[in-house]
C-alpha cells in the first residue's frame, strides 16, 4: 500500500499524521483500530495476524527495518 493510501486511512481515523514515516504510520493506525501495533515486527518471515490489512508490507518491510534498528 502506497503513503497516500496510507495517509487516507490515518485521516479517515481521524489521526495526525504530520511527517511520520510508513512503520510509523502503520503502528498508529493499528493502535488506534485497538489492533497490535506490529507493522514490521515480524521474525522470520512469519506472522500471526491473518486478517491484517497490513500484512503482505509488513512481512516485506521487516527484515528492512530490523537492518535499520
Amino acid at each position: 500500500m502506497n503513503m497516500q493510501e496510507i495517509r487516507k486511512i490515518a485521516k479517515k481515523n481521524g489521526l495526525k499524521i504530520s511527517r511520520l514515516n510508513k512503520t510509523s504510520l502503520v503502528r498508529k493506525i493499528q493502535s488506534s483500530e485497538g489492533n497490535y501495533d506490529c507493522f514490521a515486527t515480524a521474525t522470520n518471515n512469519y506472522c500471526d495476524q491473518a486478517n491484517c490489512l497490513w500484512q503482505g508490507d509488513c512481512l516485506k518491510m521487516a527484515p528492512r527495518v530490523a537492518l535499520a534498528s
